[in-house]
């Protein structure tokens, strides 16, 4: 298999796939219609980030038949990634409610660290913590987090896309020159060749929004990703939190300062950072942009320094965050928005 053209396909097969769904959503009128909590003013169709799920289980399964990919990595994307697609398929057609939408995001999460083989052990400032069974616990809340965090990041054109291939060609750029090979270089780049389809109807001005499929899918599966590089190499888990850190930031202080107004943390808002910044710029280009900028020039050399050169990981990550919770709080990240 020459499988630079293999990527080729799938980049080609994600673009054309997007487009055939982009004309179902025309025909079946699957439209975000602009509101009070949108951050978009044109009427857009939605679900286009099946293509990403589709193609790109596809492309697991043919290189698990090449044997480029181990049975458990393959089985822990395809089961998990499969169910919290088929999920948030159905709730683009139609809703469904909060809590079977978690039982299906937990037990996604469970089969994943099920052939994973829960949480490695993690060394903290120092100290190797062991968590054993109570690994699962925290990872199943880990990956469950990763997947919502991403489907409230999703909220403006290409943001969601570019942080996906920001963080995995960073991550598989880091296993490379750390001599890491096999399906740990490989199903980053997979996943970044399929969002990169999807990306030339999602960048700004947006032509398709990714759906709650297609987000959910990507939160869950790049949690996936790390949990399966931190058993290769624990400091690699502390890579994919820094490469992650701008959704991770954002999602989550929005959410505290949200917990402590005592708001209803599951109901619909743009109270994001990211959405404020949009808004104060007036469009979603320069916020789509700049978190690009940040991605690259600012959290890959520090990722770059746990991955390759042994840098500490948790004081990496504080070093990492706190400009990123600066600029949450600047961007009044989680605050009410003012009364018209």
């Amino acid at each position: 298999m020459d499988i630079s053209l293999f990527f080729i396909a799938v980049v080609l097969g994600s673009a054309l796939m997007t487009w055939v769904l982009r004309q179902y959503a025309l025909r079946r009128n699957i439209i975000d219609i602009p509101n009070a909590r949108s951050s978009h003013v044109i009427p857009t169709p939605r679900g286009g980030g099946v293509a990403i799920v589709v193609i790109y289980l596809l492309a697991i399964v043919l290189l698990y038949v090449a044997g480029a990919i181990d049975q458990a990595a393959a089985v822990s994307i395809l089961g998990a990634g499969a169910l919290v697609a088929v999920i948030g398929f159905m709730d683009d057609h139609g809703h469904i409610a909060a809590r079977w939408r978690l039982l299906g995001h937990f037990s996604a999460a469970l089969w994943a660290l099920f052939w994973v083989g829960g949480l490695p052990s993690i060394e903290v400032f120092g100290w190797t913590i062991n968590l054993s069974w109570a690994g699962y616990v925290l990872g199943a809340f880990y990956l469950v987090w990763m997947l919502n965090l991403y489907n409230f990041m999703d909220g403006i054109d290409g943001l969601a896309s570019i942080e996906a291939i920001c963080a995995c060609l960073g991550a598989a750029l880091i296993y490379w020159l750390a001599g890491s090979a096999g399906y740990l270089l490989v199903a980053p780049l997979l996943l970044a060749a399929a969002v990169a389809g999807f990306l030339l109807w999602n960048f700004p001005p947006a032509r398709i929004f990714m759906g709650d499929a297609g987000s959910g899918f990507l939160g869950l599966i790049l949690g996936v990703l790390s949990l399966q590089a931190a058993w290769a190499q624990s400091q690699l888990l502390w890579v994919w939190l820094i490469l992650l850190g701008v959704f991770i930031v954002d999602a989550t202080f929005t959410l505290f300062r949200r917990l402590l107004r005592g708001e209803k943390v599951y109901e619909a808002h743009r109270t994001h950072g990211y959405q404020y910044a949009s808004r104060s710029a007036g469009r979603h280009l320069p916020v789509t942009l700049a978190v690009t900028a940040i991605n690259i020039v600012w959290l890959f050399p520090i990722a770059l320094g746990v991955g390759v050169y042994g840098w500490n990981g948790a004081l990496c990550l504080v070093l990492a965050y706190v400009p990123l919770i600066a600029l949450a709080y600047k961007f009044k990240a989680g605050t009410a928005e003012p009364v018209a």
